[in-house]
């Protein structure tokens, strides 16, 4: 069966250290291939392929990779190092994986729609963004979504009970953690200005009505 996954080539590498700088220069992008059972190998990437990659799939989509030429292994980006200034990549860390052992892998979470308590003031906030899940390699999902329409008033939360894990995924975090609630907006903020605006205006007119009745003192 022809595999649907997105494909990157490879090409075993022996330079290593500062070295490698020179490979980078030459539009090679230095990487190492390791996994369960698997000896670690140094290689190299097209520094612009595996860029237009990673804007095409997701953090835990199964890449098939191919070492010279060789029967493609199925993997995952497990770590890329950026540069601090010009944020490109310059050392990738890819897992090999077995597609009959599970992973443990990080997932993001993605509220949609809208939150009916937020509409009405109140400020949405995400106290967990991720979760763990665990998964066969062909089951791991890149996100996990939710609907934030559960959160119409300001004692409402959305935990991790309530999400929905894809057929095969488990997820592995406290199911009391809360992921999204709406906060109720501070009014006490909201009135404080209108009071001392109130205080300097009673303060501005007694001085004036003082300043008025001392006047026919003066001209006696």
């Amino acid at each position: 069966m022809t595999s649907t996954r997105p494909a990157l080539a490879a090409e075993r590498r022996t330079v290593t250290g500062k070295a490698v700088a020179g490979l980078r220069r030459d539009g090679r992008l230095p990487a190492v291939v390791f996994g369960h059972g698997v000896e670690s190998a140094p290689v190299t990437l097209d520094a612009h392929d595996f860029t237009l990659l990673r804007r095409r799939v997701g953090p835990n989509a199964l890449i098939d990779l191919s070492i010279d030429g060789s029967k493609p292994t199925p993997v995952l980006v497990h770590g890329v190092q950026i540069h601090k200034v010009n944020r490109q990549p310059i050392h990738v860390d890819l897992f090999a994986v077995r597609m009959t052992e599970e992973l443990t892998v990080e997932v993001s979470l993605i509220g949609t729609g809208t939150a009916p308590a937020a509409e009405s003031g109140g400020t949405l906030v995400h106290p967990v963004s991720s979760v763990k899940v665990r998964a066969l390699p062909g089951n791991l999902p890149e996100s996990i979504h939710y609907d934030l329409a559960a959160l119409d008033n300001y004692d409402a939360t959305i935990t991790v009970a309530d999400l929905v894990a894809p057929e095969g995924v488990t997820i592995q975090a406290d199911p009391a953690d809360v992921i999204a609630r709406v906060l109720a907006p501070r009014v006490e903020e909201e009135v404080a200005p209108a009071a001392e605006a109130a205080a300097a205006e009673a303060e501005t007119t007694a001085e004036a009505e003082g300043g008025a009745a001392a006047e026919p003192a003066a001209e006696g």
